[in-house]
C-alpha cells in the first residue's frame, strides 16, 4: 500500500489486530416520496441501509494493513423509486469516493458515478455474507462488492501508476460470473456500453490505459504537490488531462472518461479560475475538446 507514510504493523500470532478494514462509507437509503412512509416502511428501509452500511464498512476487500486514517472514503446513495411491499427494491444507486491531498485538509474526488440499473432483493433481517471466489449470488452483494473494487482500484491507481490493476481486476471477475443471472447492469450485450460490465472491462483496456495514466499523474504528480507549488501542480495536470485527447478521439463519449470528468469539473473549473490567462486559455479549449456536451460550463474559467 502506497501511502504518504508507508508504516506497516507486522503482527505476531495472538497479538492485538489494530487493523481498520478498507473502506470508509457512508450509506443513504432514500424512498421515493410517492411511496407511503408509514412506521414499518421507514424501519425495511433503515434496515436496508444498516445492512448496506456493515457489509460495505465490516468486509475485508484487500490484503494489505489501513490504519483508521487511511480508510478510503466513500458514499452510497440509493434512491428507491418502487417497491413491491415484499423484498424487491428497483432504483438507482451513486457512488462517491475521494481521496485526501497530501498536507491538506482538502478531498479530492475519484469517482461520482450514478448506477441506474440498481434492482436488489433483501428481506428483514437478512445478514449480508461476504462473496466467496467472486461468485455470484445475489445481485445486492454482487453490486456493492463490484463498487467496493472499483472504489479501491480508483484509489490505489490515484497513489502508484496502475496500483489499482488487481481490484479492477477481481471487479472484472465479478461483472463477468454476474452476467449469467439476467439482472441489469451486467450484460455485455448492452449496445450503449454504460453498465458496470463496461465499466471495468473499459478500465482494463489498453485504450483506455492514459486515462489510467491520468489518474496517477493528476493526483500524485499534481494535486499532491500544490502545497508547495501550485504553478507545477497545475502544469502536471494539465499534462495529465492532455493524455486523454487520445481516448476522445478513438473512444468519443465513452463512459470511464465521462465519469472522470464528472468527479473533476467542478475541481478544474475552481483550480483554473485562479490561474494565468494564457493557462486559463488552454485548459479551457482541452476541456472543451474532452467533454464537448458541457463545454458551456468550461466557459466559467475564463470570467
Amino acid at each position: 500500500m502506497i501511502k504518504y507514510v508507508a508504516i506497516i504493523f507486522m503482527f505476531t500470532v495472538g497479538a492485538i489486530n489494530l487493523r481498520a478494514q478498507e473502506l470508509n462509507c457512508q450509506v443513504t437509503v432514500i424512498p421515493d416520496p410517492s411511496l407511503p412512509l408509514t412506521p414499518v416502511i421507514k424501519d425495511i428501509f433503515m434496515e436496508l441501509e444498516n445492512a448496506i452500511y456493515e457489509y460495505m464498512n465490516d468486509t475485508r476487500w484487500t490484503k494489505d494493513v489501513f490504519e483508521i486514517e487511511e480508510r478510503i472514503n466513500c458514499n452510497l446513495l440509493i434512491t428507491v423509486a418502487k417497491w413491491d411491499g415484499v423484498g424487491t427494491f428497483d432504483g438507482r444507486l451513486q457512488i462517491q469516493a475521494s481521496r485526501p491531498v497530501y498536507n491538506t485538509a482538502y478531498n479530492t474526488l475519484l469517482l461520482n458515478h450514478v448506477d441506474e440499473q440498481f434492482t436488489i432483493h433483501y428481506l428483514r433481517n437478512t445478514v449480508l455474507l461476504p462473496i466467496q471466489n467472486f461468485q455470484y449470488r445475489d445481485n445486492l452483494t454482487a453490486i456493492l462488492s463490484f463498487y467496493a473494487y472499483m472504489i479501491i482500484g480508483y484509489d490505489y491507481d490515484s497513489f502508484s501508476l496502475n496500483g489499482g490493476e488487481q481490484f479492477f481486476r477481481n471487479a472484472q471477475q465479478l461483472a463477468n460470473n454476474a452476467k449469467s443471472s439476467g439482472d441489469d447492469g451486467w450484460m455485455a450485450e448492452d449496445k450503449k456500453k454504460r453498465n458496470r460490465y463496461w465499466m471495468v472491462d473499459n478500465v482494463l483496456q489498453s485504450v483506455f490505459s492514459p486515462l489510467r495514466d491520468c489518474y496517477y499523474k493528476y493526483h500524485r504528480v499534481g494535486m499532491d504537490i500544490m502545497y508547495e507549488d501550485i504553478a507545477g501542480g497545475r502544469l502536471a495536470i494539465v499534462e495529465s488531462l492532455q493524455l486523454l485527447d487520445k481516448i476522445q478521439r478513438s473512444r468519443p463519449g465513452s463512459l470511464n472518461l465521462q465519469m472522470f470528468l464528472t468527479a473533476k469539473s467542478r475541481e478544474l473549473i475552481d483550480l483554473y479560475s485562479q490561474a494565468e490567462m494564457k493557462e486559463k486559455n488552454t485548459v479551457v479549449s482541452l476541456l472543451k475538446r474532452l467533454d464537448p456536451v458541457n463545454s458551456s460550463k468550461y466557459q466559467e474559467i475564463l470570467n
